[in-house]
């Protein structure tokens, strides 16, 4: 069994994949890729058990077969050719042999009957969407995932898809991201939580794809599907928080503020928090933000005044800086808003502008005591 294929281009899809394969599996055989040949359709394939993902590629050749191929091998060999073809030998030997335009390679193959087989969905749910829309979507919540392993259903993102719209949500029980589109709709309702893996390799490879996703769901398993790759992965099991209820409805207080300016503010000021709380102070009357932190054990403090645009009564509100920074980082707007109704309430954080039409992001941040 014979194939020929381009060194890049086997590199560049093999180097997706390998983002599935953890560094230590208890099974061997997921060390490898699986390599599935169907006349001049090349079928790669790597799986962690939680997560599988295969891409298709053009090669040629008019053999049948599968092989596992040993991952870490083969792609730090492939990152050393400059483009050229190449060809795969698989041998009797249980060895596979490249050939390339100046030596030749050997290395041994397991059976690949012995890769374990991914889910075949039963009876799914499906939604089409814009490949740049998901990967928007799972930048602007994933960071605001938990990693706690006694809750894993916070570790992951809630997906929400109805005739209205879609949500993604993600929160860690001190901070939660709600991000909404209305311009992408689902044929039913459902509800289901991704793990975090799938969704970073599927944020990597989407990033700048106008391609449609095709996502399809049950109970236990989702599954997308673009341009050439397919990803299967196994949902979270359990019910999500009810998250409409901690956000406050009643936000009187409204803070409205330059976003890089309040970002570089809130970093500075933030070096002189304590170290274990990373405490700061904000302490909003009239047109100024006063901006401060304290770290009494080393006697560091500091303290910065802004101009902002401001309505509500004068308060004060100690958060988690970095929580802070993490959010203003992840939105692009010019001016962001900041909505309060009492030291003890968590604040609403919205982008002012820079939203497409019918996108919606709810960043929500929960307050800490102040020391008087």
């Amino acid at each position: 069994m014979k194939f020929i294929v381009s060194s890049t281009y086997l590199l560049k899809q093999l180097q997706v994949l390998g983002g599935v394969i953890n560094s230590s599996n208890t099974l061997p055989i997921l060390d490898n890729f699986l390599f599935d040949i169907n006349q001049n359709k090349l079928t790669v394939s790597a799986s962690d058990l939680e997560t599988t993902m295969s891409a298709v590629l053009d090669v040629e050749s008019d053999n049948e077969g599968s092989v596992a191929i040993p991952a870490r091998l083969l792609l730090d060999t492939l990152k050393t050719f400059p483009e050229q073809p190449l060809t795969f030998v698989i041998e009797d030997n249980n060895t596979v042999e490249i050939s390339s335009n100046h030596g030749k390679y050997a290395l041994a193959y397991a059976d690949g009957n012995e890769f374990p087989k991914a889910v075949s969905l039963e009876d799914p749910s499906s939604t089409k969407m814009p490949g740049h829309i998901l990967a928007t979507a799972i930048n602007k919540t994933i960071f605001a995932a938990g990693n706690d392993d006694l809750r894993p259903v916070m570790s992951g993102v809630f997906f929400q898809f109805s005739t209205e719209g879609l949500t993604f949500v993600a929160t860690d029980a001190h901070k939660l991201v709600k991000y909404g589109r209305e311009d992408v709709k689902a044929s039913q309702v459902a509800e289901f939580i991704m793990p975090k893996k799938p969704l970073n390799l599927l944020k990597g490879i989407l990033a700048a794809s106008e391609e449609e996703v095709t996502i399809e769901y049950n109970d236990s398993n989702a599954k997308f599907t673009f341009e050439n790759t397919v990803l299967i992965c196994r949902l979270i099991d359990g019910k999500y928080p009810n998250y409409e209820a901690v956000i406050p409805k009643e936000n009187p207080n409204k803070l409205t503020i330059d976003r890089t300016q309040f970002l570089n503010s809130v970093r500075r000021v933030s070096i002189f928090s304590n170290k274990t709380t990373h405490q700061i102070r904000l302490k909003i009357a009239g047109a100024e933000l006063n901006i401060s932190a304290e770290d009494i054990d080393y006697s560091n403090k500091a303290e910065e005044r802004l101009t902002c645009d401001y309505q509500g009564d004068d308060m004060q509100i100690g958060f988690n800086s970095r929580f802070l920074i993490e959010m203003l980082n992840n939105l692009n707007s010019n001016d962001v808003q900041l909505e309060l109704s009492m030291p003890n309430r968590a604040g609403i954080l919205t982008p002012i502008d820079d939203l497409d039409e019918g996108e919606t992001v709810t960043m929500l941040v929960m307050p800490v005591m102040l020391n008087s």
